[in-house]
């Protein structure tokens, strides 16, 4: 018999891991959430972590076979299944209704769910409950086959390639995440823990995490990467550049000095949530998409 839970982080965070990983199916053909993406959500200093115990959880006979959440906060929702229990996506969809909804800044509340372009069954019911396409949200996925041998990663004169391995100064990452996301100047020191806490999960590994070092001693590109030994799979995420430092190839070598690391310890595959060209023009290949679709809940 099917019984529905309330996540508890504390003792479900490995369990819901390891479910991932369990029912992962070559290029990503479950559309499940990767591992990583998981443990990546629960390190990101965005994360609402005061509604957690919203995440719903439906197990049978004590093991997981569905889980419905958000990413970074209430409104968004993913759906991940076993591959046997796809037909709990309605309730699923029920349940994020009613506890999993955000509230917009005039007071209604919304749903974005997140189904995948494959999804032929549910993308007809979630259309049949009045939900509408919203693609500039939708959740591209693309993979690149690692290559042997890795081919040579270059740089230009002047920069280097470390891993927090070598170099963890929380300021240097902290810059360099600040600029390459957007924000002008130079950052106070007020974000520092927030990088801190992003190492806390249990998988996070320095060596995977690449820098660039530039000539002034500052990272001005990072790349981080996540790897599944079981299933012999990469996760590339964050990636960030310094706007002043940009078209010189130094993301994609951060990137893919991430990935050649991961292909050395067994990784075949590696996967990014996105398809911008950036990714494209390395290698990467847009294999699906998880489209966005919205509704305001009466």
């Amino acid at each position: 018999m099917i019984k529905f839970r309330s996540y508890d982080k504390s003792k479900d965070f490995g369990l819901v891991g390891d479910f991932l990983i369990k029912h992962y199916q070559t290029d990503n053909r479950d559309g499940n959430w990767l591992q990583p993406t998981w443990e990546y959500m629960h390190s990101h200093p965005y994360l609402d972590e005061n509604s957690l115990d919203k995440i719903g959880i439906w197990e049978d006979v004590g093991e997981i076979v569905g889980v419905a959440h958000y990413e970074s906060s209430l409104g968004e929702v993913f759906f991940e299944t076993h591959p046997r229990y796809s037909s709990l996506k309605p309730e699923m969809l029920d349940y994020a209704e009613q506890q999993l909804y955000g509230v917009t800044k005039k007071g209604e509340r919304i749903v974005n769910a997140f189904v995948n372009d494959f999804d032929s069954e549910f993308v007809k019911h979630i259309q049949f409950r009045g939900y509408q396409r919203v693609s500039e949200h939708d959740r591209p996925i693309s993979q690149f086959i690692i290559p042997k041998p890795f081919p040579k990663i270059s740089l230009p004169d002047g920069f280097r390639v470390k891993s927090l391995k070598d170099d963890n100064d929380f300021f240097k990452i902290h810059r360099v995440l600040w600029r390459g996301f957007g924000h002008e100047g130079e950052p106070t020191k007020d974000g520092i823990q927030d990088r801190r806490t992003m190492q806390t999960v249990p998988n996070f590994r320095k060596d995977l995490n690449i820098v660039i070092e530039g000539p002034d001693g500052n990272f001005v590109s990072y790349s981080g990467t996540w790897f599944d030994l079981t299933n012999q799979i990469a996760y590339v995420e964050p990636v960030a550049t310094d706007p002043d430092y940009r078209r010189r190839g130094l993301g994609k070598a951060a990137v893919l000095e991430g990935i050649r690391r991961c292909g050395e310890d067994g990784a075949t595959v590696a996967y990014v949530g996105s398809d911008l060209k950036f990714y494209m023009a390395i290698g990467f290949t847009k294999i699906f998409t998880s489209n966005c679709w919205k509704k305001i809940i009466n």
